[in-house]
């Protein structure tokens, strides 16, 4: 994808628009800034379109505590074009289509390199404000205070810039949209399902939570932030039909998840509001002969991370924690089930490594084996970002794609 401003703004500030969060919870302002050239091991970006996760609203609501910054530039779910890159980058270069994602992958340190997992120890323990190296801003308002970053990539704008560790190259056959979708939730469900449960075909796999993300397991067979928990089970779900699942159990509150959810491959349904006495984990035990193979918890409540667990067959059952617990409950578990062969593991972005695995779900997109086009409910312009907000806090969307130049 050919970017003709590239060699004109190379090396300057960019003024351009963006969407500022200045007070939590309040509305956004669409306003001028500026954007300073990318440092070294730096990509300035394009932004093409971006979507709204629900890891922007849980901090966009936070009034106190080290996380609650502001002003700042919120969005972490995106696709843009390469406008410029600073010293020392090599891997991306004007016009190429790219993917700014929260989750490191430096490549070099002993992490990148092993198999085991897919954490960064040069980059993955830092949450500062603002760029990872040197922890400053490239953003100004025009009366020039510092705007901060979230999540290292800020989307929220018409340009960004990323540190080189927090950007994938992908092909350019994907569409821009579909291809936004992969940079956070979409990536998070189905890697549960594939990478951290590693889902054979005819096992049995309850998801509790029907949002992005666990529709994204389901499709799957299958931060620190939970990427989207109202979605999360379809994108799960998404993962485990891949994987071919024989039987895939959506666990929610609301009923109209259920009808979508059977698009992504859902085969039953509890809701745990008509089990009556029964629990939950009574109900799946029956209708799995002894336990679930797999259950995912996509909410963030140690409450139902139990009842995932007690979900599990005995001897091998498994529980994959995707959410994050809204209010730090610890979480309890009969060690007794522990010592009869359960087990629980967490799960950040997926298991995935972001420049090797996210470049393989645009082909299988391309394939037509992996359904994005589902996940897309709403599409507005830039200046109506705020309506995307209302209908992410209403429940009415799983992902709303928002284009910068419409």
């Amino acid at each position: 994808m050919e970017n003709h401003r590239g060699s004109v703004t190379a090396g300057k500030a960019i003024r351009c628009k963006a969407a500022v969060s200045r007070n939590p919870g309040e509305a956004l302002v669409i306003e001028e800034i500026e954007v300073e050239p990318p440092k070294s091991w730096e990509v300035r970006v394009k932004i093409l379109c971006t979507s709204l996760c629900h890891s922007d609203i849980t901090f966009w609501k936070m009034s106190t505590g080290p996380f609650a910054i502001f002003p700042r530039i919120f969005g972490h779910e995106a696709v843009g074009v390469v406008e410029s890159v600073g010293e020392h980058v090599k891997e991306v270069q004007e016009g190429d289509l790219v993917l700014p994602v929260f989750h490191p992958h430096c490549r070099e340190c002993r992490d990148c390199k092993s198999q085991k997992g897919n954490g960064c120890s040069v980059f993955g323990y830092r949450l500062n404000p603002d760029m990872p190296r040197d922890a400053t801003s490239r953003f100004k308002g025009m009366n020039g205070e510092v705007l901060h970053h979230f999540l290292f990539v800020s989307s929220f704008t018409e340009y960004t810039v990323v540190d080189v560790a927090h950007v994938v190259k992908i092909s350019s056959e994907i569409p821009v949209d579909k291809a936004c979708l992969l940079s956070c939730g979409v990536s998070t469900g189905i890697g549960a399902a594939w990478k951290v449960a590693d889902i054979e075909g005819g096992s049995t796999v309850a998801i509790f939570g029907l949002g992005a993300v666990g529709l994204a397991v389901l499709i799957t067979q299958l931060h620190l932030f939970n990427p989207c928990p109202n979605h999360a089970l379809l994108i799960v779900a998404e993962g485990a039909r891949l994987r071919g699942a024989s039987k895939i159990i959506g666990v929610d509150l609301n009923p109209e998840k259920f009808e979508i959810g059977k698009t992504f491959g859902v085969t039953d349904f509890i809701n745990p509001a008509t089990c009556g006495e029964k629990k939950v984990s009574e109900v799946i035990k029956e209708m799995t002969d002894g336990g679930a193979d797999y259950c995912f918890e996509c909410i963030g409540l140690a409450s139902l991370m139990e009842d995932a667990f007690n979900s599990n067959r005995e001897g091998w059952g498994k529980t994959v924690i995707l959410g994050v617990e809204k209010h730090g409950t610890p979480l309890a578990l009969n060690t007794y089930l522990l010592l009869r062969g359960r087990s629980v593991t967490g799960c950040l972005f997926g298991g995935f490594k972001p420049k090797s695995d996210i470049p393989l779900l645009a082909e299988k997109y391309l394939d037509k084996e992996l359904n994005l086009d589902g996940f897309i409910t709403h599409e507005l312009s830039f200046q109506d970002i705020n309506k995307a907000f209302e209908l992410l806090l209403q429940g009415k969307s799983l992902r709303c794609i928002i284009w910068m130049d419409n």
